[in-house]
């Protein structure tokens, strides 16, 4: 096998290419970690909850829970990358971007994909059990949005929905995580994080807009067209509104709203800055959605610790 093979188009140059065993290459494929943006965007909502738990409790949150939600998410995202590549084997075959995935282009079985994305799981599953009772029952419930996700862009123009509440979990976790229980807070930054996820995965879906219309798929890409700036505007503003009040129902204060105004200065470029019809600038856009996150995130660890 040569060393370009298999690689994905929006996916090349990584250290995957250049310094993963051949061998290793399509499994690290099917996990994303030649694309880890995914499980950043990810892991931002879990992190945002442990510093929601952090700021009400008046402390630095808990180191040991930030490091568990950062192998969680990258193992759960490779699981779920993983059903999804399964699931969409034949259409991704039809779309020039995803035709040569390790599974259409024949580089893993599915079987040997299914054994992958089991043993993943498992990963997750013992990630999670490190949390309480009350944590483990919600992660787990977090498994039918993700196994329903996949199907969702054959059905409805808003796909990008399901796949906010799949990606926003995490909002759920870590407030939990330190009390044992949901609250308000955790609650509204998952709503928040929502219409943040539905905003970034638009921008995403302007990449594949031509080859989803000729084979059938629906995204609100699609749906939005040339109003996307506008209804991207929109989700953003929401998402803005609602985490601002779960840091502020949390206790948040100065430092969190100086995050909080970077954050939305940040989705505000990414509105300016969008061009539906360039594809290699909407992926820019969509990646620079982790920096936005960070920036929120330290500003909560900040305004906890001080």
């Amino acid at each position: 096998m040569s060393e370009t093979t298999g690689r994905v188009a929006d996916a090349t140059g990584n250290w995957v290419d250049s310094f993963a065993p051949p061998y290793s290459r399509p499994y690290l494929r099917l996990a994303r970690l030649d694309r880890p943006i995914g499980s950043w965007l990810l892991l931002m909502p879990c992190w945002w909850s442990v510093g929601l738990a952090g700021m009400h409790q008046g402390r630095f949150p808990s180191v040991w829970h930030i490091v568990l939600f950062f192998v969680g998410a990258f193992a759960m995202r490779g699981a779920g990358c993983t059903w999804n590549d399964l699931v969409d084997r034949d259409l991704d075959e039809k779309v020039e971007r995803t035709r040569s995935r390790p599974i259409p282009s024949k580089q893993v079985t599915v079987a040997q994909a299914t054994l992958f994305m089991l043993a993943q799981a498992l990963v997750g599953l013992l990630v999670l059990i490190q949390f309480n009772r009350f944590t483990v029952t919600t992660g787990l419930a977090s498994l039918l949005v993700v196994v329903i996700y996949p199907f969702m862009k054959r059905i409805t123009y808003w796909p990008q929905i399901f796949l906010g509440l799949a990606f926003s979990w995490g909002a759920l976790m870590g407030w939990p995580a330190a009390f044992g229980r949901l609250d308000w807070p955790p609650l509204v930054l998952y709503a928040g994080s929502i219409c943040w996820v539905i905003g970034y995965d638009t921008i995403y879906a302007h990449q594949d807009r031509e080859d989803d219309l000729l084979i059938g798929i629906k995204s609100t890409a699609l749906l939005f067209g040339e109003q996307t700036p506008t209804m991207l505007a929109s989700f953003y503003v929401a998402a803005v509104v609602l985490i601002s009040a779960a840091g502020l129902m949390a206790g948040g204060g100065l430092i969190l709203t100086i995050g909080l105004i970077g954050f939305a200065a940040h989705l505000a470029w990414q509105v300016t800055r969008l061009d539906i019809d360039d594809p290699a600038h909407c992926l820019v856009l969509f990646k620079s959605n982790r920096d936005a996150g960070l920036i929120l995130f330290g500003a909560m660890l900040l305004d906890a610790a001080f």
